[in-house]
């Protein structure tokens, strides 16, 4: 579940006047109290003058489609459609995604890379730039597993032995 975490801080600009921001960023939590402690731990890192955390709340994406080549975040409305073929009716269901990308014709030309296996129609009726300035995926570690190790078969029935001699003392 994606969060969005408004933080306040104050900063000098270059006119050296203190301003402060409030805002948002987004955060891959289970929870409001996860979200809130990624948020800490995330923005100790960047802001060394202090912060406070000023509301989290549920964001509405249903996909994040992040890209090297974008420098921005911009929300897109996305309408599915079906057809009711007991109704003969045609039914739009809404969804919002998020995208990175350059400016508003990218980010249309990118949803659209996406969407491309898609067996449903869908239309774009909208794509404004969002305020959210950076994301915080949730990265358990499995990441970085390596892949250079030999996994041995298993024939149907039998337990494998995972235990490593390597790492035995």
């Amino acid at each position: 579940m994606w969060f969005i975490v408004k933080v306040k801080y104050s900063k000098l600009d270059d006119n050296e006047k203190i301003k402060t921001f409030n805002q948002p960023y987004l955060f891959d939590a289970l929870t409001h109290t996860e979200a809130e402690a990624r948020a800490n731990e995330e923005m100790g890192k960047y802001l060394s003058e202090g912060f406070m955390i000023t509301d989290i709340s549920i964001a509405n994406f249903s996909e994040i489609f992040p890209s090297e080549h974008g420098d921005r975040w911009f929300k897109a409305k996305v309408s599915l459609v079906t057809l009711d073929e007991d109704k003969g009716l045609e039914r739009r269901t809404n969804t919002y995604v998020l995208v990175q990308a350059l400016d508003v014709k990218d980010a249309y030309e990118w949803i659209e890379e996406q969407f491309a296996d898609t067996v449903s129609d869908y239309s774009i009726p909208s794509i404004a730039e969002s305020p959210i300035i950076d994301i915080f995926p949730f990265f358990d570690g499995d990441e970085d597993i390596d892949s250079t190790k030999e996994i041995p078969k298993q024939e149907p029935g039998e337990f494998l032995d995972v235990h490593d001699p390597e790492t035995e003392s």
